[in-house]
C-alpha cells in the first residue's frame, strides 16, 4: 500500500475541515483551527492529531508501525 501524506483534520469544536499534508520525521501533537482557533491535541491512545481528527493515520501508523 502506498503512504498517503495528505489528511483533512476536522475540528470537533466547530466542525472545520482543512486538508493538510502530514509530515514524515515526526508526530504532530499539537493544531490550530484556522476557523476558531481552538489548539487540538491527540485523544487518549493516539500518537499525533493526524491519528485523532484526520481523514488519514500518519504515515508510521499506516505502515504500521510505532509512531514517534
Amino acid at each position: 500500500m502506498k503512504i498517503q501524506l495528505k489528511s483533512t483534520i476536522t475540528c470537533p469544536e466547530c466542525g472545520h475541515k482543512k486538508a493538510e499534508e502530514m509530515p514524515t520525521t515526526a508526530c504532530q501533537f499539537f493544531y490550530e483551527c484556522e476557523n476558531c482557533k481552538t489548539v487540538l491535541k491527540p485523544k487518549e491512545g493516539d500518537c499525533c492529531v493526524f491519528c485523532s481528527y484526520g481523514t488519514l493515520a500518519c504515515p508510521p501508523i499506516q505502515e504500521n508501525k510505532n509512531c514517534c
